[in-house]
């Protein structure tokens, strides 16, 4: 593992804000993330479409809150199988053209 840093089984290694590495097994390293970031727009429709920028979860919703509960459902069946991270940030992105006249 890089920066000379050596963990035992079963220990963790906190990388940096948004994520921690561990050793699940001897000589495996997997990393696990503590924060998830969605970027979600909206559609013309008034619907919210989410997008992960670390894993490959994308879903939607009609209100912003159909949204939010969409993106936990997602999260937590995209991590069935290994620990979730503890927090999700939505990030609303809005491209708008402004004019000059």
């Amino acid at each position: 593992m890089g920066g000379g840093y050596h963990l035992g089984s079963g220990k963790r290694l906190k990388v940096s804000n948004d994520s921690e590495t561990s050793e699940e097994a001897p000589g495996r390293y997997v990393q696990h993330l503590t924060e998830l970031v969605f970027n979600v727009s909206q559609e013309e429709d008034g619907g919210f479409v989410a997008e992960c920028l670390q894993e490959p979860i994308f879903t939607q919703g009609d209100t912003w809150g159909e949204l939010s509960d969409a993106v936990r459902d997602a999260v937590a069946a995209w991590h069935f199988d290994r620990p979730a991270p503890s927090r999700i940030r939505l990030h609303l992105v809005r491209d708008e053209v402004l004019t000059l006249a």
